[in-house]
């Protein structure tokens, strides 16, 4: 079997984690994050565990990314 997609891709995306593991009482965390980047015009996509947080970005938006969320307090680190 073949299979279409009628939809468009989009991509690549850069993988951003928030080290955890957060406690689930935790409330606002994926707020703190959605909000600077909205407010910068970016768009997510978000992967919710019980411990931890992603958030997809866009290649082309990463560097803009990491500035407003280094802005609003967030602490960038490298992959280990």
């Amino acid at each position: 079997h073949s299979v279409r997609s009628s939809k468009p891709v989009e991509g690549p995306f850069n993988l951003i984690e928030f080290a955890g593991p957060l406690d689930f009482s935790l409330v606002g965390i994926l707020a703190s994050v959605a909000t600077p980047l909205a407010e910068a015009a970016i768009s997510i996509f978000t992967i919710s565990t019980f411990d931890t947080d992603y958030v997809l970005v866009a290649t082309s938006n990463l560097r803009q990314a990491e500035t407003a969320l280094t802005q609003a307090g967030h602490i960038i680190g490298t992959v280990r």
